[in-house]
């Protein structure tokens, strides 16, 4: 006998769910159980919006901070090349940038 998690503090059987399914989108997850097991859940379009909001940002935070990862040797070879870029530049190449 395999154990289910269920993943909201309140359930539902399908069947009741059938008779009625808009008074179960609420501010909370309810899930629909069909023969005991989670066969879905259910949440009202505020509730949701919220969680999407709450996802959107934490995936653009993730993203932005794991893009450039560099390895100490990449860094290094990084930081020769500015150097190198800088040694090279120009009067007029410096001269265009100011404080």
């Amino acid at each position: 006998m395999s154990t289910q998690k269920i993943l909201a503090e309140e359930t539902v059987s399908i069947t009741d769910f059938r008779k009625s399914p808009s008074s179960y989108f609420t501010d909370h997850v309810i899930g629909v159980l069909s023969n005991n097991k989670p066969e879905g859940y259910v949440i009202g379009a505020e509730a949701y919006e919220a969680i999407v909001d709450v996802l959107k940002q934490a995936q653009a935070t993730t993203f932005f901070e794991g893009r450039f990862k560099p390895t100490a040797e990449r860094m290094r070879e990084i930081t020769k090349q500015g150097a190198q870029l800088l040694t090279d530049a120009s009067e007029e190449d410096l001269g265009r940038f100011s404080e």
